[in-house]
């Protein structure tokens, strides 16, 4: 039996409001085991013997059957997430904020393409390593920043989710 998280993409915003315990139950539902929720941001850790990619199948398909919405998550094992949070290659900083970047094989390139296309400030950056990009800028401009903007397209709704590398810690730990 692995332990996975699966990462929601579009919980509590624009009108999708689900409580974690509900979500938890939807995984528990699926046959899941050790289901439990990491923040209000959907972040799912469980245990299944299913592949990840029959896993991002079946939940899909049941969050989007419950929840009424088109439901997308992207699926990482504990040690893909251990991976991921010791490469980051951004030093800790208390005035800047690092995001990981989970998505659909490839994703990572574009990521890359569109942050150098919005020609980012100075002061932010972006980079890809081993298929997965980071991006560090100071606090309080994610929203501002021409690349931020970006994220929200509809054309990259289905492929990728981020979360704050503080948050991917956080989930290390509780796995």
């Amino acid at each position: 039996m692995e332990r996975f998280c699966a990462f929601l993409r579009g919980v509590n915003v624009n009108g999708t409001a689900m409580k974690m315990a509900e979500v938890c139950q939807i995984f528990s539902n699926a046959g899941l085991q050790d289901v439990s929720s990491i923040l209000a941001s959907g972040n799912i850790l469980f245990s299944s013997d299913y592949k990840k990619e029959d896993l991002k199948t079946i939940l899909e398909k049941m969050m989007s059957d419950h929840f009424s919405y088109d439901a997308f998550l992207f699926i990482k094992s504990f040690g893909e997430i251990q991976q991921i949070a010791t490469q980051n290659p951004f030093e800790p900083s208390p005035e800047k904020h690092v995001y990981v970047f989970f998505g659909t094989d490839g994703v990572e390139q574009i990521l890359k393409q569109e942050f150098n296309l919005h020609l980012p400030a100075n002061d932010e950056q972006g980079c890809i390593v081993d298929k997965t990009f980071y991006w560090n800028l100071p606090k309080g401009l994610t929203l501002q920043s021409a690349f931020g903007k970006i994220l929200g397209k509809k054309s990259l709704k289905d492929q990728l989710t981020s979360r704050n590398i503080n948050t991917v810690e956080k989930i290390l730990r509780k796995l």
